[in-house]
């Protein structure tokens, strides 16, 4: 259990952060909860609060180191040490490479991917080594192969997972674990942010919602994860085969990936 643990978690607002907030509320734990919208992230604290956990609310956009260290040391103003970092925010984008007008998409999902949550990280882990805590980093199958159409989001989710699997070697013996999680599709508000081929949002999910997991469903999957300090989760059946089919049967797990956009589910 995670009882009267400290834990960061960003994108906090929405989607798998808001049920991951919710999620560990029931442990009745304190939350710093981040995004960058104040006011749906006083929203999420009020239900959290009425969980029985204590909350903190950060509005940060991760994207800017300034304001990733600040959100660190609110929470350590407030509760004088850190246990668990959960890097969850995030952007994405839905576009074939050779159709984006506008590259800036690719750049700004790095921002927020990956590079928000080294910033992050990087201000985080002085507390995190003194407690011995737990270092997340919400990445995506994505992350693991790759996906049509979501070029640049799953170059960032790779570097997510790159960076996390080599921190984790390099915090052997100092008590710190690292954990990632690989959500599979999931419903969230960041498809309909998606960003198209013109840099602009998509304005609705280009999935079929009904059929994708729910987020209060990955979050009960990540926050046990969490508790047990497991080196990775992967959301789905079809996710974790096809990590294995990537290594013996590399064309296959290609066409897996372009049925899953074609019929995006």
């Amino acid at each position: 259990m995670l009882t009267d643990q400290i834990v960061v978690l960003t994108g906090a607002s929405e989607g798998i952060g808001r049920a991951m907030a919710l999620e560990l509320a029931r442990q009745r734990l304190a939350l710093v909860l981040a995004a960058r919208s104040r006011e749906r992230l006083e929203e999420v604290a009020r239900e959290c609060e009425a969980a029985g956990s204590e909350c903190l609310v950060v509005p940060t956009d991760v994207t800017d180191p300034q304001q990733c260290r600040a959100l660190i040391d609110a929470a350590i103003a407030r509760f004088g040490r850190l246990d668990v970092l959960i890097n969850n925010a995030g952007s994405t984008m839905w576009s074939r490479f050779d159709a984006l007008i506008d590259l800036g998409v690719i750049e700004q999902v790095m921002r927020v991917n990956y590079l928000g949550a080294v910033y992050l990280t990087a201000a985080a882990l002085p507390w995190l080594k003194q407690s011995q805590g737990r270092l997340v980093a919400v990445t995506s199958v994505a992350g693991l192969t790759g996906v049509p159409e979501r070029t640049g989001y799953a170059a960032s989710k790779h570097a997510m997972t790159g960076f996390f699997d080599s921190l984790r070697i390099e915090l052997d013996g100092s008590g710190v674990t690292v954990t990632v999680i690989a959500p599979d599709f999931v419903r969230s508000e960041i498809h309909k942010r998606a960003l198209g081929p013109d840099g602009r949002p998509l304005g609705a999910s280009p999935m079929q919602v009904a059929r994708i997991m729910t987020a209060e469903r990955c979050a009960r999957m990540a926050v046990r994860a969490i508790d047990r300090r497991q080196r990775l989760l992967i959301t789905s059946a079809r996710g974790r085969v096809g990590r294995w089919l990537k290594l013996f049967a590399p064309s296959l797990i290609d066409r897996i990936a372009a049925a899953a956009i074609r019929n995006k589910r």
